[in-house]
């Protein structure tokens, strides 16, 4: 059910497959888990929503929700920190769609093995077709398209430009995330939530 990219480890495919019904039951995505062991144990969970803009009262109810369920199942031995965030700008790409819906912009990629000789792949996406991610890699001084089968990823990331951070702040912006006068709108959001 869930990739090396959004669950690394075995424990991090574990705590995928209790955490995501719980996440997508409250209408957010699940876009990576990872278990940090060092002197504490992290629990570091990274959640978005359809059409980005996840707030911090979301990450709080995310959390609390988790919590229950962790406490319940109980998969993680050692005490634990349970941190949940948004994926930040330059966010990692864990899914197929990912790749689709950040067509345009930077990324660096990582593969498993070597392909062609190399692991590590920086360019402008360029979609999806099939399996594959598609991407735009500088080439002797030319640019070649070259499609990465999905699963080969190991890592994949986009890269912080001016471009990206503009598109980051009108999604929010459209999103309503960013709207000053959304203080004033909390007593006639109501009617609102039944759509959903």
């Amino acid at each position: 059910m869930s990739n090396d990219l959004i669950a690394k480890a075995a424990i991090d495919r574990r705590l995928a497959e209790i955490i995501t019904p719980v996440i997508e039951d409250l209408g957010f995505e699940l876009v990576r888990v990872r278990l940090m062991s060092g002197k504490s144990t992290t629990l570091q969970v990274m959640a978005d929503k359809e059409g980005g803009g996840i707030e911090v009262d979301d990450c709080g109810e995310i959390s609390s929700a988790i919590s229950a369920v962790l406490d319940v199942e109980d998969p993680i031995l050692d005490t634990y920190t349970l941190e949940v965030s948004s994926p930040g700008i330059d966010r990692p790409l864990t899914r197929l769609k990912d790749f689709d819906t950040f067509e345009g912009y930077e990324a660096k990629l990582e593969t498993a093995e070597m392909i062609d000789g190399r692991r590590r792949f920086k360019g402008i996406l360029a979609g999806i077709e099939g399996d594959e991610v598609l991407i735009n890699i500088d080439q002797n001084g030319e640019t070649v398209t070259i499609g990465l089968t999905f699963d080969w990823l190991s890592d994949a990331k986009l890269v912080l430009t001016d471009e990206l951070i503009k598109e980051m702040l009108r999604q929010r912006k459209a999103a309503g995330t960013l709207d000053e006068n959304k203080f004033d709108e909390i007593e006639t959001e109501g009617s609102a939530q039944e759509d959903m």
